[in-house]
């Protein structure tokens, strides 16, 4: 009986906490102005990045600026955090 209390206890909390892990970069909703078809596979011009980019919530370009700056987490997102880069993402 306590196995199984310790079992669901677990399930439920990577239930929860799940999303949390899930960053800027993860969001479509963040990223979908950057690209230029609804699949989001071809980036937009660096003229609309730009201006996408600085239409954005300044917590929001933080919070992608930071992810970008992870190795780990701008990985599968090379070429968007090279273009975050080229504006400033350098921090």
């Amino acid at each position: 009986m306590n196995l199984r209390n310790i079992c669901v206890g677990a399930m439920a909390l990577a239930m929860v906490s799940g999303p949390v892990f899930a960053g800027a970069l993860d969001e479509p909703d963040n990223m979908a102005p950057f690209f230029t078809d609804s699949g989001m596979m071809k980036m937009k011009p660096m003229e609309e990045f730009k201006a996408a980019f600085m239409a954005m919530p300044m917590e929001k370009q933080e919070a992608m600026k930071k992810e970008c700056n992870d190795a780990a987490m701008s990985k599968p997102h090379a070429e968007f955090c090279a273009n975050v880069q080229a504006l400033g993402g350098a921090n």
